[in-house]
């Protein structure tokens, strides 16, 4: 699996995905800057990652939505392959459009820093395939802005077609508002597209891929890439 991990001006967690993916894969992963307008040859995964590209300026993700690079990244994803937005990376997928919806400022108004846990809604995305439908994952997050929202009407229509990916939940699985650390609507954590290959979540999947980091719920995510990657290009 050849993957690239787009970096902007403030991004904080792409050697974090290069490390994950190293490290669980032991497959083939590199940096491609913002100002870049082809991926490199061969990619396979594109990951924008978290942090706080170009200071946040005007709203989360905005200015990295029209970075060059994303020409390349939409037509990537338009090819059918998988896009993984994380944290900054999902808040640039909804300004750009690839994803509905907009990341709001948490309901404490104050920035989160820990393990959240998520149930896994749907394991038939490229994402999602080596976990079990309803399986709890312990994951941290980092964000102000996290509070996935949608119109009403769009929100239902987004819970119809079956396009939340993952929610946030107790330990237990339980879903409720308490359990939701940010205030999403509906403890919404990550969501895809129509054709299920591009996703956003505000989790950090590459901040628990090892078990000294407190979680290895992580991993299975690339895993599961991979696993969908090899079956779909035939490899």
């Amino acid at each position: 699996m050849k993957t690239s991990v787009v970096v902007f001006p403030g991004s904080n967690c792409d050697l974090d995905v290069v490390h994950a993916v190293r490290a669980t894969l032991q497959t083939e992963a590199s940096l491609v800057w913002h100002e870049d307008s082809e991926l490199p040859e061969g990619t396979e995964l594109v990951v924008l990652p978290g942090g706080f590209s170009y200071g946040d300026y005007l709203r989360c993700g905005a200015m990295a939505a029209k970075s060059r690079i994303i020409g390349a990244v939409r037509k990537h994803a338009e090819r059918g392959l998988p896009l993984l937005g994380i944290c900054n990376g999902f808040q640039v997928l909804t300004e750009t459009g690839l994803l509905p919806g907009a990341l709001l400022a948490n309901r404490s108004l104050s920035f989160i820093c820990d393990y959240c846990h998520v149930r896994v809604e749907r394991n038939d995305t490229p994402f999602t395939c080596m976990y079990g439908k309803g399986q709890v994952l312990r994951i941290p997050i980092a964000h102000y802005e996290g509070l996935y929202f949608l119109p009403a009407a769009d929100l239902d229509a987004l819970e119809r077609e079956g396009r939340v990916v993952f929610r946030y939940c107790s330990p237990e699985g339980d879903v409720d508002e308490r359990f939701s650390p940010n205030g999403s609507l509906n403890g919404i954590a990550g969501v895809t597209n129509t054709r299920g290959n591009v996703l956003g979540m505000m989790p950090h999947p590459e901040r628990a891929g090892e078990s000294l980091l407190g979680s290895s719920d992580g991993a299975v995510l690339w895993r599961s890439l991979h696993k969908w990657l090899e079956g779909s290009l035939g490899k």
